[in-house]
């Protein structure tokens, strides 16, 4: 891209800022509003509850393969072109998973989704980077920040309400004028520019392609297949740490690498990508555990548990501004440092849920949620693009990006066969327990005796000990969320602290 073109007018940035936040985040909010529509989806497609998860693993499979190609595409297209093509087949693939009448068209229409908007991420942080100057990258890093953790967390209130009050289909319905409107806006602020032609790594795109699906694959699926007892689980295992391994080696070898080897020298962009992989699950995963855990558990209705995630999105937007301020006055690594800690609290809140408790417990820990990733993730997104040349936007846009989109997805896998797992150990530890000399009543005599009632009364039993049970199983994901976060703390010593932090303007114009 011409670097040496005149600064944008302080309208036109800000219009532009606008019209890429707009798509950004349509494209964040899709990852997480389809969860809640998921049964609603099953039932109308008639499919079965392992075949509906397709749903949700092909949009983030066909985005996980994809999104490394952006760079490569954008020379080839040309930015405004490519962020043109994917909002528009962004739009139509929604309003297609919206008409799709079985689960076949609607996989083929996530996968569709999934692979434009695997585009828009990487080119909406590039165009938000190149289009500020150095001393207003701040403001416009905040602004597409908030965008990206507060998408998470709006996406179960939004789609719940759209599922109770109108139909699932309108999920999908409600990306269809705001992808227009964005369209419409990139191909009027966005200029057109003649980009370096540069050679395809297609060897390298195969092989993260393929430990990328491999990778996703064996955690989605292997809950349901009993995980290495399963040849599926072996071979996608054995594919994905293969293609990984020889994917490493020719990064550091190969001169024309998918990932260039310039940006693995930058040490806090390195640090910033496994400190995002590291923390996504509290902004993706949270909401996600929470949000089917007040529905079963709590008898929240959908729409009822949407809003109780609410707090996370005003603490964000109280810390991710406070963090912009306090980024030329405080050291970074203290920024994150605070921002952990207060994760850590919120998690170990979430450790101590139990039946009994009352909605002020969530709330609290879902704002303090929203106050540490605010405080965290605003100083990474920023400090990690500080030093990047402008040549390498993008490709610093797509990797960082990936790890977003990788730590979420991997989170939510991880996390749920962590759940059912323990689900079911919880089970039979708690069913041990229920004998009939601690309840006579479910001696085979006395159920015999009551006829019905003494049937009803061991389902009731069983009910409860189910309920018990998925609640420890929860509990234990929150204390593997609190310790992610605090596994995080050993990488502030090697981060330092970029020269480019002192020169950041936070007094917008």
């Amino acid at each position: 891209m011409d670097h040496t073109a005149p600064p944008l007018s302080a309208v036109k940035r800000w219009l532009i800022t606008l019209t890429v936040m707009i798509a950004m985040f349509m494209q964040v909010l899709d990852m997480t509003i389809a969860n809640v529509a998921l049964p609603h989806m099953q039932a109308a497609l008639g499919a079965n509850p392992e075949s509906v998860n397709w749903v949700l693993t092909t949009y983030i499979l066909m985005a996980a393969i994809v999104t490394p190609s952006t760079g490569w595409l954008e020379t080839r297209i040309g930015r405004r072109n490519l962020f043109a093509i994917a909002i528009g087949g962004f739009t139509v693939s929604s309003a297609m998973c919206g008409f799709a009448a079985s689960l076949p068209m609607m996989v083929v229409s996530r996968a569709l989704q999934g692979m434009c908007g695997a585009l828009i991420a990487p080119l909406a942080q590039a165009t938000i980077i190149d289009s500020s100057p150095p001393e207003k990258r701040a403001q416009a890093m905040t602004i597409f920040t908030m965008g990206v953790t507060i998408g998470p967390i709006a996406g179960p209130v939004l789609g719940g309400w759209l599922t109770d009050s109108y139909n699932w289909r309108w999920v999908f319905f409600i990306n269809v004028p705001i992808g227009i409107v964005s369209l419409i806006g990139v191909m009027l602020l966005i200029d057109k520019v003649t980009l370096k032609k540069r050679q395809f790594d297609l060897f390298g795109f195969a092989l993260l392609a393929v430990a990328l699906g491999s990778l996703q694959l064996l955690l989605d699926r292997g809950t349901q297949q009993d995980w290495f007892e399963s040849t599926e689980i072996v071979i996608e295992a054995g594919l994905g740490l293969g293609a990984l391994w020889v994917f490493v080696i020719h990064i550091l070898t190969s001169k024309n690498a998918i990932l260039p080897l310039a940006l693995l020298r930058e040490r806090n962009f390195v640090i910033s990508l496994v400190y995002m992989m590291l923390l996504m699950g509290s902004v993706t995963a949270g909401p996600a555990l929470i949000a089917p855990m007040l529905q079963v558990l709590m008898g929240y209705d959908t729409f009822g548990a949407g809003i109780m995630m609410v707090p996370r999105a005003i603490g964000a937007l109280i810390s991710m501004p406070l963090a912009t301020i306090l980024i030329k006055r405080v050291d970074i690594r203290l920024m994150i440092a605070m921002g952990l800690l207060i994760t850590v609290c919120a998690f170990w809140i979430m450790s101590g849920f139990d039946l009994q408790m009352d909605g002020e417990q969530v709330l609290l820990s879902g704002l303090l949620q929203g106050l540490g990733s605010g405080l965290a993730f605003m100083p990474l997104a920023i400090m990690a693009f500080s030093s990047i040349p402008p040549q390498l936007s993008t490709e610093a846009s797509v990797f960082f990006g990936l790890a977003r989109n990788l730590g979420g997805s991997i989170s939510l896998s991880i996390l749920g066969a962590l759940l059912a797992h323990n689900l079911q150990v919880n089970h039979a530890e708690l069913g041990e327990r229920i004998t009939t000399i601690r309840m006579p009543l479910l001696d085979s005599g006395y159920i015999e005796q009551f006829g019905f009632r003494g049937e009803m009364f061991a389902r009731m039993i069983d009910l409860e000990v189910n309920r018990q049970a998925m609640m420890i199983a929860y509990v234990n994901d929150y204390w593997v969320m609190m310790w992610s976060a605090i596994v995080a703390f050993p990488l502030l010593f090697i981060l330092r602290k970029s020269e480019g932090m002192a020169k950041v303007e936070i007094i917008p114009e």
